[in-house]
C-alpha cells in the first residue's frame, strides 16, 4: 500500500519505490530505499511529515504514492 495510508507514528518498512527513473533517483537521496524503517509522524491533506533513518522529511502527496510499505 502506499504510504500516504499509513497510520501516524506506525514503523513500516519500504517495499518498492515506483515512478520515473528521476523520481525514484530523487527518493533514494532523500533515504527512500528499500528495506528502510519509516514512519509517519504527521498527515495535512495527504502531505507528509515522515521519519526516516532519524531525519523529518515533508512529502508531498505525489511522492508519497509513489513510496509502496
Amino acid at each position: 500500500m502506499p504510504l500516504t495510508f499509513a497510520q501516524l507514528n506506525q514503523e513500516y518498512v519500504i517495499v518498492r519505490i515506483t515512478g520515473q527513473d528521476k523520481v525514484r533517483a530523487h527518493l533514494r537521496n532523500l533515504g527512500f530505499v528499500e528495506n528502510e524503517k519509516v514512519s509517519v509522524i504527521q498527515s495535512i491533506q495527504g502531505n507528509l511529515i515522515v521519519s526516516i533513518k532519524g531525519v523529518r522529511v515533508a512529502l508531498d502527496k505525489s511522492l508519497a504514492n509513489r513510496i509502496m510499505i
